[in-house]
């Protein structure tokens, strides 16, 4: 284990000094430097307790796996088509956006919800009905 440790070690600073290397070839290092650390702010300042709060809220909660599933999948459609409704200015392909992306990632979240909302009633009414007394075992 000590030598895999030590041959990741070495990429990672080979992998840093790439980085540096290519960051000192460019005309303005100080703006991929703010971009980076405006990165690392929004990253453990904002959206790591925001994930942080609601993993608690889920564990504490009933369905987990359903709402950890609608979450996940929440997730990666606001991942796939946020940097296309964060550009500043008009694509350049004008096909890119031919419709309104925010409110039809508006209306896929609220259908994902409305789906990962009916999967969870219907465990819970599957399993009400298995617990009720006096009914006949099915074979």
């Amino acid at each position: 284990m000590k030598g895999v440790r030590g041959v990741l070690g070495c990429a990672g600073l080979l992998l840093i000094a790439t980085g540096g290397r290519l960051l000192w070839g460019l005309p303005d290092p100080f703006g991929v430097l703010v971009w980076l650390g405006g990165a690392l702010v929004l990253h453990d300042g904002v959206l790591a307790p925001l994930v942080l709060a609601a993993g608690l809220a889920v564990a504490a909660g009933p369905a987990r796996g359903v709402v950890r599933g609608a979450l996940l999948t929440a997730g990666a459609l606001v991942l796939v088509t946020l940097p296309l409704l964060l550009r500043p200015g008009t694509p350049p392909n004008p096909s890119a956006l031919p419709l309104p992306y925010g409110r039809n990632l508006a209306a896929v979240l609220v259908a994902v919800a409305v789906a990962a909302g009916a999967v969870a009633l219907a465990g819970r009414w599957r399993r009400q009905r298995q617990r009720r007394p006096g009914r006949p075992e099915s074979r």
